[in-house]
């Protein structure tokens, strides 16, 4: 009674030691390091790898390793000031082509990095590092939908053949036809084009005005969240960042967390950066219904643009850096399926016509007014290039009329997404890491405390059973570390406090069985039956209060942010390996120890 069979122990055995070689990366602690990343998204290579590692040597600097990862170099220092010395001396070399990052990197020697294990993710509380708060204009965002509308109205109408003007103030789109007998007609075009706006009579019998339905905005507001979040991760995986953090915070707020970064000089450009392009035919006549002028930057002339918008960023699947036929500095474009047809129609229709790409850009302006300083955002938008259609195109092209930087600049925002809504940072933080390591140690030393305290407890209470308890307690700290590492999950301070909770929940189902088997060898049960019993009728009370636990944390990791979220990520991991190493693992040890044979007693 009381045995596993062989395959059993062996798989418990098993288990135990991949958790130990996932959970190792995590002794050898974090130097300072650079990341170096190619701006057009290109992968390093061994070859660029050791010409960085060259140019620092030539100026006494020797990194401590350098290696390939994710497709970025990354050259790891002894000290901080080697890491800076280093920093300028790649910055003066290569910062026009490359992102450089100054951050910490784990010290794993090379065969454990053959193996792909990595430690786990530290959080900004543990790792020190950038937190940038950002809010969302949402003005602008609804004020881009109904533009969209404005437009798609008015080119429904004018296919139709109705003459009409459609106006847009103040969320409000006024919807007038020339003659009343096409109001029915117009009215049924708009209700076709989107059935949820909300349609009203206008002042007379030749008008109506068209708004937004609440429902509508809301879902635009979230649109413009989810959005802006992709295109943030997005951007901040171009400059070549590991684990950065980027998530939704209340209604208009997004959260930029970059743990381990030191270095916040190049993130507040591409984070706020909302330059994005638009593609409008020239209007030569110069009175096309909505047609207005454009300025040119630089050299490039001003022109009178018609309304109607070919393609525009968001509609760019991919954007590179290089040059023209010409010689001159160029940003090669890719359109997605919807913006390549209109594309090919329009260079179709327009042979020989001139058209233009607008630069436009959201910029932050000072300003004093009453004694009073005050900040605001200005939208400007430049004509960069005007070129006649040649030829018949679609997806693929070119654009000119920008100098090196600003096409390398314009591709990596183009390629990695327009922002669904301007935003401008409300809060920014740079943590230094040893406020970081601080915190490590009060966590680390509260483990230790109650990890101790309980060692004691069960020893003194439990004997060899509570020895028993202890390596399981040992284990399933070891397995924590290892799904942590393994799933890539931050450790933040709260995730600490959820790794304390499950120590006394690990030990807690231990305590619940030996008191059963107590009440068993109490009630004159055999040894070997009570340990028995004592496993199988304690399985439901500790199955039952995991499952609820378990269900809490769920709803914390579905419905909370930030530390909340790392709170529930390791009570999770924690309760899931306590019930292992609580029931199959103690059950492993007490099967070794004492089964398949007579006992006169346990000591328990």
């Amino acid at each position: 009674m009381n045995k596993y069979p062989a395959w059993l122990n062996v798989l418990v055995l098993v288990v135990l030691l991949t958790g130990i070689l996932l959970a190792m990366p995590n002794l050898y602690g974090s130097v300072p390091a650079i990341q170096l990343a190619d701006r057009l998204g290109e992968p390093v290579t061994e070859t660029q790898l050791q010409e960085f590692v060259g140019t620092l040597q030539g100026a006494n600097i020797e990194p401590e390793a350098a290696y390939l990862k994710d497709d970025r170099a990354v050259l790891r220092f002894e000290t901080p000031e080697a890491q800076t010395a280093a920093g300028d001396r790649l910055r003066d070399r290569y910062g026009r082509d490359l992102n450089i990052a100054l951050t910490l990197a784990p010290r794993l020697p090379a065969w454990v990095r053959g193996l792909g294990l990595n430690p786990m993710s530290l959080g900004l509380d543990l790792r020190g590092g950038i937190y940038v708060l950002l809010e969302v204009d949402m003005a602008s965002a609804i004020n881009k939908r109904l533009e969209s509308y404005q437009q798609d109205f008015n080119g429904r109408l004018r296919d139709a053949r109705i003459r009409n003007r459609v106006d847009l103030d103040e969320n409000v789109i006024t919807v007038r036809v020339a003659d009343s007998v096409d109001y029915e007609a117009a009215l049924s075009i708009v209700r076709t084009a989107d059935s949820e706006v909300l349609i009203a009579d206008g002042t007379d019998d030749k008008s109506f005005t068209v708004r937004m339905s609440e429902t509508q905005i809301r879902a635009r507001q979230d649109f413009a969240i989810e959005q802006n979040i992709t295109t943030l991760r997005n951007r901040v995986n171009e400059l070549g960042v590991a684990e950065p953090l980027v998530q939704r915070q209340g209604v208009d707020r997004i959260v930029v967390q970059l743990p381990g970064v030191q270095d916040p000089t190049e993130l507040d450009k591409i984070l706020t950066a909302t330059a994005t392009v638009e593609f409008r035919l020239v209007d030569q006549s110069g009175n096309a219904p909505g047609s207005r002028r454009y300025p040119g930057r630089g050299q490039e002339p001003a022109q009178i643009l018609k309304r109607e918008v070919i393609a525009s960023g968001d509609e760019i699947v991919n954007a590179s850096a290089g040059f023209s036929a010409e010689g001159q500095p160029a940003v090669n474009i890719t359109l997605d399926a919807a913006g390549g047809e209109r594309m090919l129609a329009t260079t179709r229709d327009n042979l020989n016509k001139p058209m233009s790409t607008v630069f436009i850009e959201w910029r932050e302006e000072t300003v004093t007014r009453g004694g009073k300083t005050e900040t605001r955002r200005v939208k400007s938008e430049e004509i960069i290039n005007t070129a006649t259609i040649r030829g018949v195109f679609k997806n693929n092209f070119q654009i000119t009329g920008l100098n090196p930087i600003e096409a390398s600049d314009l591709a990596k925002l183009l390629r990695a997404g327009a922002l669904a809504a301007p935003v401008y940072k409300v809060d920014d933080r740079t943590i230094g890491p040893t406020l970081g390591q601080e915190n490590i140690d009060r966590g680390f030393k509260a483990i230790q405390i109650g990890f101790l305290a309980v060692i004691i407890f069960m020893v003194v209470y439990y004997r060899v059973f509570g020895l028993v308890a202890n390596v399981a307690l040992l284990s399933n700290l070891v397995f924590i570390v290892a799904m942590l590492s393994l799933l890539g999950a931050s450790l933040t301070l709260p995730g600490i406090a959820g790794i304390v909770l499950t120590v006394g929940m690990a030990v807690d189902a231990n305590v619940l069985i030996f008191e059963r088997i107590r009440e068993e060898l109490a009630a004159g049960t055999s040894p070997q039956q009570a340990i028995h019993s004592g496993y199988d009728k304690a399985l439901s009370s500790i199955a039952d209060a995991n499952i609820t636990t378990l269900i809490a944390a769920i709803v914390l990791l579905g419905f909370g942010t930030g530390p909340i979220k790392g709170f529930a990520i390791t009570l999770m991991i924690g309760i899931l390996t306590s019930m292992f190493t609580a029931i199959v693992g103690t059950r492993t040890i007490v099967n070794l120890a004492f089964g398949g044979r007579k006992l006169q007693g346990i000591p328990v």
